[in-house]
């Protein structure tokens, strides 16, 4: 008979994610290094690719190609970058094309997150010459790519766990979003939101520490400054608080449109390859985007000070709105094609313009309103990338970090919510997670604590399964199994029959827990016993593996499949030898069953109770 020291003592799998944080920190800590550095190098690339294609020197210093005094090669240059991407995508990998966030969350979900290191090399370079010959993207989407890339493949290199994979994946992209923008907080935030799916020390501590070397990296690489810039803004949000919320309508709207016609132009291009090669759709996205920046050369290239322009309201209405107009239809038109180049950058380039449009045109109708067009224009970048990603949290952030204005807060919080709440009301996967789901891919849709977790073994445990006595034999057992008669010591008529229940425990003479048979023990049982005289107590498992009343679910369930069994009898840390219940599947959805219960069982308040009893008392009159 079994000991109470020996009860309870079944493997517990390692956690190496858990144990290991210092190290992932330490790993996360370089590859925040290294991400910053690339930030800094493909900057430095595309700035050296546009004074190539337009200036035709040798430089890095960044310009945009709209300055240019070869105007009418705008119509040729941009085919230089399609067709690059294409060579690219052909022979070398397919990955590369797009904006390249869908792609890493692909490596997350199916892929263990593990990346091709081709990606790592190609994406940047694909990103940017498409960028550099006046592609109209930005940089952010490939850097995320690339550091994500980059993260994956330390991962590869030294010995991880897919988990711990997953968090230097995340920790370089995060640090390379941060050291793009000069934003290390929203860096970490759109990690969590669009590549974790989780909120853990195990992973929030080496974002963290990923995204702040990152950004400081990049600042002594490139300095403190942001890629764009806000002058001083009036949000006048009391006043202005209406205008915020019509605003946030219209930006969810927006994101909805760019969400939308973004994966319709990928459908129009999918119908042309019958007729023309996959192969040449880049170059035709491109050759449109020469066409267009022809004659709006502001939409060319990643637009940083375009966007700074609109931040410090140095455009005329006009202006403003032709690069509303034009860099939205560049933009889904070239990523359509599947072009390779950055995502956030020309959003928020014609989000600004939104904004910025939405306050001069509410100022010329309603004078009085004295609208800020630069402080419409933040909000509204933050409002509709935030909508179309679902990163909304992020974003929000994001916007903060640039401004560093306490001020923009609530006007960045309502409006964005709102577009948010639009969104979410008509559109189904966001702009990230569409290609996913025409993949097959199941994307997490928002971030929750695990049900399990929240749970105790004695809130879901089962107290109507008996008990065998160790002296019964293994043949009466097998009979009660089987259904061949009710079970004689039964006190109610609600107790299970015996054929439902797949393991029972064993009680010795006094009660105390001895074991656990199966089905599968009494079959083995009667294969070398068949009259099964042998008693219960040598067929079934000793000592068991139990659990507690008091310890939470997840912990029994994951000490039920290490251990590959399907029940655990629950005893009592005070007696390890007394049974108070039983922990088996059914539990386990009774769990499940509690949450449903409370986010679908509506409850009667105190309102309906209330009228409840007027309507008695009227009754009674």
């Amino acid at each position: 008979m079994a000991s109470s020291a020996e009860i309870g003592k079944g493997k517990r799998p390692a956690s190496p994610a858990e144990y290991r944080i210092e190290w992932i920190s330490l790993v996360a800590a370089v590859i925040g290094v290294l991400a910053g550095i690339i930030a800094y190098l493909l900057y430095d690339l595309i700035a050296l690719c546009t004074n190539l294609a337009y200036y035709h020197v040798w430089s890095i210093h960044f310009r945009s190609p709209e300055n240019t005094p070869f105007h009418y090669w705008i119509l040729v240059i941009p085919l230089i970058g399609g067709l690059f991407t294409a060579f690219a995508a052909k022979y070398g990998s397919p990955k590369i094309k797009g904006h390249g966030i869908p792609e890493t969350m692909e490596a997350v979900l199916t892929k263990r997150s593990r990346i091709n290191a081709k990606v790592a090399i190609l994406k940047p370079i694909s990103a940017a010459v498409s960028i550099g010959t006046g592609g109209p993207f930005g940089a952010e989407g490939p850097i995320i790519q690339t550091g994500g890339a980059f993260g994956s493949l330390v991962g590869q290199l030294i010995s991880t766990t897919a988990a711990e994979r997953k968090v230097l994946l995340a920790s370089g992209a995060a640090a390379g979003m941060a050291a793009t923008f000069n934003t290390p907080i929203a860096g970490v935030i759109l990690a969590i939101e669009l590549l974790l799916f989780e909120f853990r020390a195990r992973s929030f501590i080496p974002l963290v520490i990923a995204s702040t070397l990152g950004t400081s990296t990049r600042v002594i690489l490139l300095g403190q400054h942001s890629m764009f810039s806000i002058g001083d803004v009036d949000f006048d949000v009391l006043h202005g608080l209406p205008y915020y919320v019509l605003l946030g309508v219209i930006c969810g709207g927006a994101a909805i449109g760019l969400t939308k016609l973004l994966y319709w132009v990928e459908d129009q291009f999918e119908r042309l390859s019958p007729v023309i090669h996959e192969f040449w759709h880049p170059v035709i996205g491109s050759f449109a985007v020469g066409i267009i920046g022809f004659f709006v050369p502001r939409i060319l290239g990643v637009g940083y000070d375009t966007i700074s322009d609109i931040l410090h309201d140095n455009l005329a209405l006009k202006m403003v709105l032709l690069i509303l107009i034009f860099k939205f239809t560049a933009l889904v038109i070239s990523l359509g094609s599947g072009t390779s180049g950055g995502l956030l950058a020309p959003t928020f380039m014609w989000s600004a313009a939104l904004g910025s449009v939405f306050a001069m045109v509410v100022d010329r109708i309603h004078p009085a309103a004295h609208l800020a067009p630069a402080a419409y224009a933040l909000v509204a970048m933050a409002a509709v990338f935030g909508t179309a990603a679902r990163a909304t949290f992020a974003l929000i952030v994001f916007a903060f970090e640039i401004t560093g204005d306490y001020n923009a807060i609530l006007p960045l919080m309502l409006a964005c919510v709102i577009a948010d709440l639009i969104g979410l009301r008509f559109l189904p996967r966001s702009i990230m997670t569409e290609r996913l789901a025409r993949r097959g891919v199941s994307v997490p849709g928002e971030y929750e604590a695990v049900v399990l977790k929240m749970v105790r073994v004695g809130d879901v445990m089962r107290t109507d399964v008996p008990a065998i006595p160790a002296d019964m034999s293994v043949a009466e057992v097998a009979a009660r199994m089987g259904g061949a008669r009710p079970h004689a010591d039964a006190k109610s008529p609600r107790e299970p029959a015996l054929n439902l229940i797949r393991g029972l425990p064993i009680v010795g003479k006094d009660g105390e827990l001895v074991g656990i048979v199966t089905q599968g023990d009494v079959l083995r049982a009667l294969e070398n016993d068949p009259k099964g005289t042998a008693k219960v107590v040598e067929a079934g498992s000793s000592p068991p593996i139990v659990a507690y009343p008091d310890e939470i679910v997840f912990d029994a369930l994951e000490r039920m499949l290490h251990n590959d069994v399907g029940r655990l009898p629950v005893v009592s840390r005070d007696d390890p030898r007394k049974l108070v219940g039983f922990f088996n599947r059914s539990s386990i959805l009774g769990a499940w069953t509690r949450q449903m219960e409370e986010e679908g069982v509506r409850e009667h308040g105190w309102l309906a109770h209330w009228r409840g009893l007027n309507e008695s008392g009227d009754s009674e009159k």
